[in-house]
């Protein structure tokens, strides 16, 4: 399955509420302000950074770049650019938006 996250933790418990039911192996991918959790800034309180151990993290590129940050970007994410999130929604039967 993967995960879509777009809500920066900030703003929502979109982010807590998916990492509380996704299982391990199964990917996530931050997209839009969700791309902050990423960051160095909010990796440990978000919770990313724990689950980068578990399940499989991508981050929208473009995103990173238009919010400034992409060089905060913590080890174990993956960045991927439009062709990318489109492959993962593709090799992914099941997809689930949080909003």
């Amino acid at each position: 399955m993967l995960h879509i996250v777009n809500k920066s933790p900030a703003m929502t418990t979109a982010l807590a509420s998916c990492l509380r039911l996704a299982k391990d192996g199964q990917s996530l991918l931050l997209i839009e302000d969700g791309v902050y959790a990423a960051t160095t800034a909010m990796a440990a309180s978000s919770g990313v950074a724990a689950a980068a151990s578990r399940l499989k993290v991508y981050v929208l590129q473009p995103d990173l770049e238009a919010r400034g940050v992409a060089s905060r970007l913590i080890d174990g994410v993956t960045a991927v650019d439009y062709a990318g999130f489109v492959d993962l929604v593709a090799e992914h039967p099941t997809n689930q938006s949080w909003l």
